[in-house]
């Protein structure tokens, strides 16, 4: 008498992620639901990390415990190489790659900072997409045509366009809950101050813009001297007029 036993357990799955990078700010969102098979596990779990004092961002989509092992690594690798997150990426997906133990790992990775927006994968792949939108897990292709739409037809900032593509993504796809967190980086923009000198604003500013900052810089010069020049002349003619006054010879007294 034989009987039928499945060739694996159960795992854990989680999905769907999904990375939007829009101006100078990139946004990752991932759904709550965890799944054992066929049955939904829990419906507010939190696939999103903030790493590196929370200049990067990485979410997971796959086994948990497969991913969390990737997402110690990844940090691991953050560190070394401090907060350079190509160089990182590089390097996990090499380790992945070669390391018999973690090639077995079923899991996919999304890691950001305000630069860079990249999808990790056991195969050995760091994919960075060309129109800045990525998704992994059971949702992803919802949530990219979503996202795509979006971007071409709304200026929409980076975490609207993740939250409603999340939103669609959840009403098509059964793994996928409404449950989103949500974690955004942004690069700030700094003010140049005008202090005459150009190489600096050249290397903070386009060029167009550069040559108007030089410009005024060099006006403002200009006029301050034009200053220097009065200032110098009424001198001048003060000194002018006293030495008249000294030489009177009615004044009676010598002045030096």
């Amino acid at each position: 008498m034989s009987s039928h036993y499945p060739d694996a357990r159960p795992r854990l799955r989680a999905t769907t992620i999904l990375g939007v990078k829009r101006g100078n700010e990139v946004a990752l969102a991932g759904d709550g639901q965890v799944t054992l098979g066929d049955v939904v596990l829990k419906h507010g779990a939190r696939k999103i990390r903030t790493l590196y004092d929370g200049q990067v961002l990485a979410g997971f989509a796959g086994a948990v415990a497969d991913a969390l092992t990737l997402f110690g690594k990844f940090e691991t690798q953050l560190k070394a190489w401090d907060g350079n997150l190509r160089r990182a990426a590089v390097e996990l997906t090499k380790e992945w790659r070669t390391d018999r133990y973690l090639r077995r790992l079923e899991a996919q990775l999304i890691v950001a900072d305000p630069e860079s927006l990249l999808v990790l994968s056991g195969e050995g792949d760091v994919i960075e997409p060309d129109d800045g939108i990525v998704a992994i897990g059971s949702g992803a292709p919802y949530a990219t045509a979503a996202a795509k739409a979006l971007i071409a037809h709304t200026e929409l900032d980076a975490r609207a366009i993740v939250e409603a593509s999340m939103a669609i993504a959840a009403n098509l796809c059964i793994y996928t809950n409404e449950h989103f967190s949500v974690e955004t980086v942004r690069v700030e923009s700094e003010e140049v101050a005008l202090d005459g000198d150009a190489e600096a604003d050249e290397r903070e500013l386009p060029l167009g813009e550069a040559v108007m900052v030089a410009s005024v810089a060099n006006v403002d010069s200009a006029e301050d001297d034009d200053e220097d020049d009065d200032d110098e002349d009424e001198a001048a003619k003060e000194n002018d007029a006293q030495n008249e006054v000294d030489d009177d010879p009615e004044d009676g007294s010598a002045r030096w």
